[in-house]
Parts: structure tokens; C-alpha cells; sequence
């Protein structure tokens, strides 16, 4: 895949893309960014977009040195501060991006010379530009060509970008892979089954159930675009989707990839289907099951740093105590600030 981003003043407008050689393409467009935010984005996208071994062609040394020399560990070894002890720039991005590839174990960097007469870097770097145009020209933030074949080197359409991706009508709003769900999305995690009494029924899983309703149901007079967003995890996430049915408010599906209940026993694929049932939108994040539990791994990564991106606020059902949701809650923060709500589960029993 290569990458590209462009910007217009620095901070300023910008513009991304990706493309695959002969094959598909995205791209989108920030009304102020840097140039070095769209270098990064370019890449996060392409990497987030692909399942499968995957080579990241950029020229963009910031990208590719940042892995191939492996930066990102004195950053972690820091607390994400840089060798002269100051905060990391663009860590919003850099640290979903680190942990997305740090968890897949099959994405590399290689270093291309910009304007140098490659076929396919000169590509993204025209639809990165075409991105930009098309924002300045009023085309509005965040449109996005998605998966769709790339125009060969000096073939355009009028603008030089496609329309946004195909979107599905929700109650109140929409949803996308590049766009999000639209309204006011709230999403909700945390712990599974073991930590919450037990995969069977049980009263403590009740109450949980019980008290995100409660607070869902608050949430939705504040927020009449109210939108909860679940992976249907077991545990936190589908007791959240279950009360959100129960107050009555919308509910969005955002799966890793296909048919992640498939080894679950036949009563939790039964629940599964049917929160998917009445959901307004199932999303799909990755086109094929992963063949390893490492790559379901990578992949549940790659879902939780796109619901992290993409959500208002969020709940997460955490002890604070067990490590992997204290990472999962920093995330969480550093994308939505004060706008992550704890729910300790001992404190329901």
C-alpha cells in the first residue's frame, strides 16, 4: 500500500490517502491539520483498512522511521515522551497506531522518494491533493473515496475524488467503516463473563444490566441523538446492548470481522443474533475471519482503537484493576477526555 498526506500552510487544511497498486484506494480531508498528522493518517488508515500481511510504502521518513528504527519503544519506555523528555507529538494518533501494528505482527515500512517518478506515489500523492482540493472547493471534512479502484496516473474525474462511502440508514443517523456513526454515539466495555459472575444468567450480570440502563436512559434526555455502540463482546459490552434495547435506545453493532460467535455455545450465538437482529446498523470492521488467535487478537485491537476514534462517550464496566481495560481507559481518555464514565461492578453487587 502506499501512503501520502498533504497540507495547505501547515497547519492548515490537509488531505490523505492510500491506494493499492491496480487496486483500491481511500482518501479524506481535515479543514486544520499538519502535514505530518496526514502522513500518519494515511498510513493508520491503509494499515486499519487491510487484513493480511502488508507493506507500508511512504515517503514520509517521520512514518516509516518511527517503525523500521523502532521509536515507539523509548516512547513507551518514556510514558510517550521523546528523547528530550517532552510529550510525544501527534501520540493521539501515534498510540493507537503502535499498539494496531505491535498487535498484527505483519506490517512493514519502506521509504519510497517522493516526486521521484514512482507510478504509485505519484498516485496517493494526487488523490491526497485531490482530498484537499475537493475541502477547500467545499466538498466538506472527512469525505472519503473508500475501496474503490484507483484511477490510473493522469486519469481523473472532475474533482479527482469519488463520493463517500455507501452508508446505512440508522433511526438517527448513519454509520460507516471511514466515517463513524453519526448522532451522538456512546460506546460501552469492559470486563467479560469471569469477572462478572459467571457466563450463565446471574443477579450480579443483572444489576450491571440494570444500572447501564438507568444510565443510558439519563443519557438519552440529554442527548436526543443518542446512539450506544457495542462490539457484542460478552460480558460489559452485550449487557450494554441489552439495556440499551431495554431504555430504548438505538443500538450499533461494530464487529472485528465475520461471525465472531462462531465457537460460542448455541444460547450466547442465539443472544448474539438477536441483538443483531434489532440493532439499526451491523459494521463490519475487517472483510474475513482471522485464521490465528493472534490475528483475532490484532483484530480486536484494531476494533477497539476504531470505537475509541469514533465514539462521543463512553462506559467502561472496569474494576481498575485488571491491566489490559487499564490500557483499553487510557485510550478511552486520550481520545475522549472527561467523557469516559467508570462503572465499577463491585460497587453494583
Amino acid at each position: 500500500m502506499y501512503t501520502d498526506g498533504a497540507c495547505s500552510g501547515n497547519p492548515g487544511p490537509g488531505g490523505w490517502a492510500w491506494v493499492e497498486p491496480d487496486g483500491p484506494s481511500a482518501s479524506g480531508a481535515e479543514p486544520q491539520t499538519t502535514n505530518q498528522r496526514m502522513e500518519i493518517t494515511a498510513a493508520l488508515r491503509a494499515v486499519e483498512a487491510h487484513d493480511g500481511p502488508l507493506e507500508i510504502r511512504s515517503d514520509s521518513t517521520y512514518v516509516v522511521n518511527c517503525f523500521r528504527d523502532r521509536w515507539w519503544e523509548g516512547w513507551l519506555r518514556r510514558g510517550w515522551q521523546n528523547s528530550q523528555r517532552k510529550p510525544v507529538a501527534n501520540r493521539d494518533l501515534w498510540e493507537p497506531f503502535v499498539e494496531l501494528v505491535r498487535a498484527r505482527g505483519d506490517v512493514v515500512f519502506s521509504w519510497v522518494k517522493g516526486h521521484s517518478g514512482d507510478r504509485w506515489n505519484d498516485e496517493v500523492d494526487r488523490l491526497a491533493v485531490a482530498a484537499l482540493k475537493a475541502l477547500q472547493n467545499g466538498g466538506g471534512a472527512g469525505r472519503v473515496a473508500g475501496a474503490t479502484p484507483a484511477a490510473s496516473p493522469g486519469e481523473s474525474g472532475a474533482s479527482g475524488v469519488s463520493g463517500a462511502s455507501p452508508t446505512t440508514p440508522l433511526e438517527r443517523g448513519e454509520a460507516s467503516y471511514q466515517q463513524g456513526v453519526a448522532g451522538h454515539p456512546l460506546v460501552v466495555l469492559g470486563h467479560q463473563p469471569p469477572e462478572l459472575g459467571g457466563y450463565e444468567d446471574n443477579p450480579w450480570a443483572d444489576a450491571i444490566r440494570r444500572r447501564l440502563r438507568d444510565i443510558i436512559a439519563a443519557k438519552a434526555e440529554l442527548s436526543e441523538d443518542l446512539v450506544v455502540v457495542s462490539g457484542l463482546r460478552l460480558g460489559a459490552e452485550q449487557l450494554g446492548a441489552e439495556a440499551a434495547v431495554e431504555a430504548g435506545v438505538p443500538l450499533v453493532v461494530v464487529l472485528p470481522y465475520p461471525d465472531p460467535d462462531a465457537r460460542w455455545p448455541a444460547e450466547r450465538r442465539a443472544r448474539f443474533a438477536g441483538l443483531c437482529a434489532v440493532a439499526t446498523t451491523v459494521l463490519t470492521l475487517q472483510r474475513k475471519a482471522p485464521e490465528t488467535t493472534a490475528k483475532a487478537a490484532a483484530a480486536m485491537t484494531r476494533r477497539d482503537a476504531w470505537l475509541a476514534r469514533h465514539s462521543a462517550e463512553a462506559i467502561l464496566v472496569w474494576d481498575g484493576e485488571d491491566q489490559r481495560l487499564a490500557r483499553l481507559h487510557r485510550s478511552l481518555v486520550d481520545h475522549l477526555g472527561d467523557d469516559v464514565w467508570v462503572l465499577d461492578p463491585r460497587e453494583v453487587r
